[in-house]
């Protein structure tokens, strides 16, 4: 037997990560024009085309984003180590929809595969006056915008659920398949919800339903971030678009951010973090859209980070939330999974007050956890594995 602590991190290069959650994606949409490649352009080093036109972007491009992390940066400060390794999600700038694409219009049937395939929706709607920018309907209303898109999913998503009926309908009513009875009367459900003009995702389900029904894949059933992009001068209060927006998502279980696009791709151009810190600062703000919105991404895909850290290297590793410690290690690689023994945890603030392991382990600071132990945001793991 060979028993192993998890300080020394030799398997950077070689091993790419392997728990599914590590592939999760959000994807950009909105009407062509709204400003949703100026903003992934800033996200991500894959340049997406920005043009002054509408379907610039017609292949989905895929950007693979740093998520920021001040926690990252304390505990390289105190280690001081060699290599400093923050965790990432992938952004998909997908092609702008129009009226009809349900109906396979425009680039519709291309913008519905790939939304599909993205596990939340980052929704940017248009918030600025700007005559040289045009608009594809011809004025700016992001809250006619909001429908616009909202109604191409849902029309997609009842066809999807009205063929799922049809296939199901004969095996619930003869009584002998309960699988199939508790499938129908939720599939109703989300029929009453999508003909009424709501979203999926405002049928309320018990976890163990919502997982039953996790490969109907709706379009509306996807987690959602409203981002609406300004001008300037309403980065940090919004404006009379911002305001119409809010309302019209009051009932919605999503977020919103206030971003103003163009002046977050000027940002990016500055050369360092002082220059844009101090633009930043110019605007009000203490902290860049950018940054708020690939946090807001990050909970958006319910994720978590645990670290390890030591003077090799400081790193952040993603977990979806809820992940218990056998399965955290597996993120790192399967053999710690497969031959789990415990798991050494220390809180974060802990770590940082205390200023290191061998101090944490002085003052009673680290828990030993099994098999059972849910992983916490912002817990330093060790692993003790045996293969």
């Amino acid at each position: 037997m060979e028993i192993a602590w998890i300080i020394m991190f030799i398997f950077v290069v070689q091993i790419k990560h392997i728990n599914i959650n590590m592939a999760l994606q959000c994807g950009i949409v909105g009407l062509p024009n709204v400003g949703k490649s100026t903003l992934f352009n800033c996200l991500s080093n894959a340049k997406a085309q920005a043009a002054n036109f509408p379907f610039c972007t017609i292949e989905p491009n895929v950007g693979v984003i740093t998520v920021p992390d001040e926690r990252l940066v304390e505990l390289a400060r105190i280690d001081n180590p060699k290599k400093v390794i923050p965790t990432t999600i992938e952004i998909v700038d997908i092609a702008g929809l129009v009226k009809g694409a349900s109906k396979g219009e425009g680039l519709g049937n291309k913008f519905l595969a790939n939304i599909r395939n993205t596990d939340a929706i980052i929704h940017v709607l248009r918030c600025f006056d700007n005559a040289n920018v045009t608009h594809v309907d011809g004025s700016v209303d992001p809250v006619r915008d909001k429908e616009i898109i909202d109604t191409e999913l849902m029309i997609k998503d009842l066809e999807t659920v009205d063929n799922r009926l049809v296939k199901v309908q004969k095996q619930a009513q003869t009584g002998g398949d309960k699988s199939a009875k508790r499938q129908y009367e939720i599939l109703l459900r989300y029929k009453e919800a999508l003909e009424g003009g709501k979203a999926a995702r405002t049928v309320l389900l018990e976890k163990d339903d919502r997982k039953f029904m996790s490969d109907f894949n709706l379009l509306t059933d996807k987690p959602v971030l409203y981002v609406c992009n300004v001008d300037e001068a309403s980065a940090v209060n919004g404006n009379k678009y911002v305001d119409s927006v809010r309302e019209a998502i009051k009932e919605e279980n999503a977020e919103l951010l206030i971003v103003a696009a163009a002046t977050e791709a000027d940002i990016a151009e500055l050369e360092s973090y002082e220059e844009r810190q101090a633009f930043l600062s110019d605007m009000g703000l203490s902290e860049s859209g950018v940054s708020r919105l690939i946090k807001a991404a990050y909970r958006l895909l319910d994720l978590q980070t645990y670290f390890t850290t030591g003077p090799d290297e400081t790193r952040a590793w993603t977990f979806a939330r809820g992940t218990k410690a056998p399965q955290a290690a597996g993120i790192i690689h399967t053999d710690f999974e497969r031959g789990f023994i415990r798991a050494e945890v220390i809180k974060y603030d802990d770590y940082v007050e205390l200023g290191s392991e061998k101090n944490c382990r002085e003052a009673g600071k680290i828990a030993i956890e099994g098999k059972e132990y849910v992983v916490q945001d912002g817990d330093i793991m060790h692993f003790l594995f045996n293969v």
